[in-house]
C-alpha cells in the first residue's frame, strides 16, 4: 500500500516565542521537530512522498500568509522536491488539493506528524479515515502548547484504533512509524468498544 508522510502546520509562528512559555513546552516542540526531521530522512530513504501542510492565516493571524510566522520551520529537512499543500481550516482536506495530491501518487496510507494535536492533527486524522485512508499517527511527533503531556497522551489513546469502514488509525512511535505503515490497519474488530 503506497504511503506518504504528512507534516501538519510546523510553521515558525506556531512555535512558542522564546522566553514567553513554559520551558517544558519549548522542549516538547524542539523534540517533536527533531523527530519530524528523522521521519523526513526515513521517508526519503524509502522513497515515500513528503507533504507539508501549511496553514494560511488571515491578515493579523500569527500564520498570516507571506509573513515570517507563516514559513515552514527550516529545521525539518524540507527540500524543493517536497510537496506543500495550503489550508485555511483545521481539516487538511477541507477546500484543499490534498486528496488529489494523494490520489495522483496512489497513496492510501498516511504517516501523520505535526501541530497542534487537538486541532489540526486530530481533525486531519479523523477526516483521512472517513475518506478511506489508513493512518499511522506518530505518537511522539505531534504536540500542542496547551498541557502537551495530557493532551498528546489523551489523543494517542483516543485515536488508536479509530476507524471508519476498513480504514483505521494506528498510533506508533517514530521508531515504528514506517514499519506500521507497511502493515494493513485493523478494522473495527481490532479495537473492541470503538464505535
Amino acid at each position: 500500500m503506497a504511503k506518504a508522510l504528512v507534516i501538519i502546520d510546523v510553521q515558525a509562528g506556531i512555535r512558542p516565542a522564546k522566553g514567553t512559555e513554559r520551558p517544558a513546552v519549548r522542549q516538547r516542540f524542539d523534540e517533536v521537530r527533531r523527530r519530524i526531521f528523522g521521519l523526513v530522512g526515513e521517508a526519503r530513504r524509502q522513497g515515500v512522498p513528503i507533504i507539508f501542510v501549511q496553514h494560511a492565516g488571515e491578515p493579523g493571524h500569527r500564520l498570516e500568509t507571506g509573513t515570517p510566522g507563516w514559513e515552514i520551520c527550516g529545521d525539518l529537512g524540507r527540500t524543493a522536491d517536497d510537496l506543500v499543500v495550503g489550508k485555511t481550516a483545521c481539516d487538511s482536506f477541507y477546500k484543499t488539493d490534498l486528496q488529489a495530491v494523494l490520489a495522483g501518487r496512489g497513496v492510501r496510507h498516511l504517516v501523520v506528524a505535526g501541530l497542534m494535536t487537538q486541532y489540526c492533527v486530530d481533525t486531519t486524522c479523523r477526516r483521512a479515515v472517513s475518506l478511506g485512508y489508513d493512518v499511522t499517527l506518530v505518537a511522539d511527533a505531534h504536540t500542542t502548547a496547551d498541557m502537551p503531556s495530557l493532551i498528546v497522551d489523551h489523543h494517542n489513546t483516543l485515536l488508536d484504533g479509530f476507524d471508519a469502514g476498513n480504514a483505521a488509525i494506528r498510533v506508533r512511535p517514530a521508531s515504528e512509524a514506517f514499519e506500521a505503515a507497511m502493515e494493513s490497519c485493523p478494522g473495527r474488530a481490532a479495537k473492541a468498544g470503538n464505535g
